[in-house]
């Protein structure tokens, strides 16, 4: 990879993660509103694929410049244990937030007659009051303090923290030359890394609506709040299951891979 400097590499994060909220939010947007079919045309399975084919997207786009982190938990997990530099942590974490703000601007513009004329749901962000939230837990007004549906806070947590671990144990396969290099061989890197989302999506997504990446939630819920989505930072839902979570047990699940994965790859020590 040619070096493009820091400026070009924030440039990219947040162009990145930019793409990947505006397809992901988007998607949400669309099912929430449904403009084109009736509600009951629409389901988990539309959100969860509409979210992975946002990370193809989004990684291809970026990958030729930063290998697409467009997430702070891949950005700290590649600090802790790849050799990424602690001096960039902090700027490109900055810059996949305001990428995901960006996003979140660019799907109110796409649907914004539909948004307002629904009284400006959740279509940003994970948790209580989101679209899918409303739509498919539990029922209505279950959402009280520490829940969403029919999981607490903790419960929530536990979703995510497996998740974001998955996720990193996906992209890690996928780009360890190591392994089976599927990215090197065939230019498939940034399909699998989507397919990865889908399987985290589809199997441990329910009780958080997997955040997986503190930028993809908290970007677009600030976005969600100044136009006037309520409710967006009551109580610490907000920080714990889908920010704090995540950037921690993606640097955990590159700790895992190299216990149990990589001494015993080709060359492994």
């Amino acid at each position: 990879m040619r070096e493009k400097g820091l400026t070009g590499e924030l440039i990219a994060e947040a162009f990145g993660t930019f793409i990947l909220i505006l397809l992901g939010d988007g998607v949400v947007a669309n099912v929430g509103l449904a403009p084109r079919l009736e509600s009951a045309g629409y389901d988990w399975n539309t959100i969860v694929w509409g979210w992975g084919f946002a990370v193809v997207i989004a990684v291809y786009v970026a990958g030729g410049v930063t290998g697409a982190h467009i997430n702070p938990a891949v950005t700290i997990a590649m600090a802790v244990k790849r050799d990424f530099p602690w001096s960039k942590v902090v700027p490109y974490i900055v810059a996949q937030i305001i990428g995901a703000f960006l996003g979140a601007l660019g799907v109110y513009l796409v649907y914004m007659e539909g948004l307002q004329a629904a009284g400006m749901p959740n279509v940003w962000a994970t948790g209580p009051g989101s679209v899918f939230g409303q739509a498919f837990w539990g029922e209505a007004g279950s959402y009280a303090a520490g829940s969403t549906g029919a999981f607490s806070i903790f419960n929530a947590s536990v979703a995510e923290f497996f998740g974001t671990m998955v996720l990193l144990w996906g992209v890690l396969a996928v780009f360890d030359d190591r392994n089976w290099g599927v990215h090197t061989k065939t230019n498939l890197g940034a399909l699998l890394v989507g397919f990865t989302v889908v399987a985290v999506g589809l199997s441990l997504g329910g009780p958080s609506g997997y955040s997986i990446n503190p930028a993809r939630d908290l970007g677009p819920r600030i976005f969600g709040a100044l136009v006037g989505t309520k409710d967006l930072f009551n109580g610490i839902y907000w920080l714990v299951p889908p920010v704090i979570v995540p950037a921690i047990s993606g640097a955990i699940g590159v700790f895992l891979y190299d216990w149990f994965i990589s001494p015993f790859l080709p060359g492994g020590e």
